[in-house]
């Protein structure tokens, strides 16, 4: 295996036995950038000086101390950002011509958190600007494209972190899921995506784009490295009020839980007129497979998730408008006239929804209607520990086909939006490749509020059972063996 190839696991193990350095992890990344990111447009900034630099210094320790590994979770692991996490010293853009040129004076909660725990900030990656999208297409830096087939959408908005795991341009990449923007670019991408409950990593630093409903999570090659990561980054922060003072479980450690009686709900409203018949098998193949690992299957349902997309696109433009409004080009950045097209859209609809003569009428009621879509899965998660479902409804789209929908693709993420809007933690995770054209299939597990370490610890059983990363690896073509 190449190093890149590694999962952040066999990084460590590999730095333990001394088989390679991480000036050496660090520059196979960086070459696999150097590589591909001409063709996928993944990055919009590559820190080559600083990251190798960070890792001349962490080699150095390591020769001093072999217990720096031991003891830091994720010692010399480079790891990619989302361009809407606040990095000091380097710009941070938000895939956005207004933030063109800027560099923050201070780092993101979670970004400190990484560095504290030894990771390696390999470079930002490419977005819908201001995380406005679901296809990646919309950045002021242009388009970022699926590494499975170069000619279709990575899905967005977090597109440029799931195209540099799954091609090993980083081995780890920070995201943000709003309406879906974790899970959906995972499962076009054939990695694993986690949204952690809605206030279980804090959102200080990160530049918002709806803030009750922004999530704050990662990509990562196995389940493994997502509960790693989850470890780092989960926890209370002064500085964001929404994040509360509940235990961080060692999700890494419950990991190999034995299963007992677990009850995994399928929800009908979940397979929706139009959804791929490919899709439908694998999470009907998914089911099976949950039986013979012991899990007690119930149906279920869910009867507000019709309403999820109208009440998502009153109430994230709202926000949207009301955040995007620091933008004057006298605090921040360039002027107004910077912002692109679908940014202005947003910020339009937004003033019209909290105008006062529909205030009332429309976000007000949508608030109403997130309450109903939140009973439904509380009544739920009363009968069933997790929920299975497709995260969407058909394989990747070609370039340019987004536009055919309105708002940037609300039919992709009509199966992601509800847990967004909800605020439960959801997990994608790679279940096969189409026949025709070898494109990812993505499933998710939805779980209760800051039960993470549920659907961790049952996607690491599929994972056994199935080898994802290994049947995702045939159909990459720019993965090399």
């Amino acid at each position: 295996m190449k190093l890149y190839q590694l999962t952040i696991n066999q990084a460590k193990e590999g730095l333990k036995k001394k088989e390679f350095s991480v000036k050496e992890l660090v520059e196979s990344c960086l070459e696999q950038i150097k590589k591909l990111n001409p063709k996928l447009n993944a990055f919009i900034t590559v820190c080559e000086e600083e990251a190798f630099r960070q890792a001349e210094e962490a080699d150095k320790r390591i020769r001093n101390s072999q217990s720096v590994i031991r003891n830091l979770p994720l010692f010399g692991i480079p790891i990619a950002v989302k361009d809407l996490f606040c990095t000091q010293g380097i710009r941070t853009t938000a895939a956005s011509k207004v933030l063109e040129n800027y560099i923050s004076v201070y780092d993101a909660t979670v970004i400190r958190k990484l560095k504290e725990a030894g990771a390696i900030i390999i470079g930002k990656t490419n977005c819908d600007a201001w995380a406005h999208g679901s296809s990646g297409e919309n950045s002021d830096f242009g388009p970022t494209k699926n590494p499975f087939d170069e000619t279709r959408v990575p899905g967005g908005s977090s597109s440029g972190s799931a195209v540099a795991v799954a091609t090993g341009m980083s081995l780890a990449a920070t995201g943000t899921d709003t309406g879906g923007s974790i899970r959906l670019p995972a499962a076009f991408c054939g990695v694993v995506g986690l949204k952690p409950t809605y206030g279980r990593v804090s959102r200080f630093g990160i530049i918002a784009m709806a803030s009750s409903l922004d999530s704050i999570g990662h990509f990562t090659k196995s389940v493994e490295d997502s509960a790693l990561i989850l470890n780092v980054t989960a926890g209370k922060d002064p500085y964001d009020a929404t994040t509360p003072p509940f235990k961080v479980p060692n999700y890494l450690k419950n990991l190999k839980k034995e299963l007992k009686e677990i009850k995994v709900g399928v929800p009908k409203e979940y397979f929706i007129k139009g959804m791929a018949e490919e899709i439908e098998q694998q999470t009907l193949l998914a089911i099976k497979k949950l039986e013979r690992l012991g899990a007690k299957i119930v149906d279920i349902s869910l009867p507000h998730t019709k309403y999820a997309v109208a009440t998502y696109y009153i109430i994230q433009p709202a926000e949207v408008s009301s955040n995007l409004a620091r933008y004057d080009g006298i605090r921040y950045g360039n002027d107004r006239t910077f912002f692109g097209s679908e940014a202005k859209r947003r910020i339009t609809l937004g003033i019209q929804v909290l105008a006062s003569r529909f205030f009332g009428g429309s976000y007000v009621t949508a608030q109403k209607v997130r309450t109903l879509i939140i009973e439904d899965f509380k009544k739920v998660f009363k009968e069933v520990d997790l929920i299975l479902a497709p995260t969407t409804p058909i394989a990747a789209l070609k370039l340019g086909e987004f536009e055919k929908y309105p708002f940037f693709g609300e039919i992709m993420d009509v199966l992601a939006e509800p847990a967004a809007i909800a605020g439960i933690c959801a997990i994608n995770f790679p279940f096969g490749l189409t026949k025709k054209d070898n494109l990812p299939i993505g499933l998710q597990f939805m779980g209760r509020w800051f039960e993470e370490e549920n659907i961790l610890n049952l996607t690491y059983q599929i994972e056994k059972e199935t080898n994802f990363l290994g049947v995702i690896k045939k159909g990459l073509k720019n993965y090399p063996d």
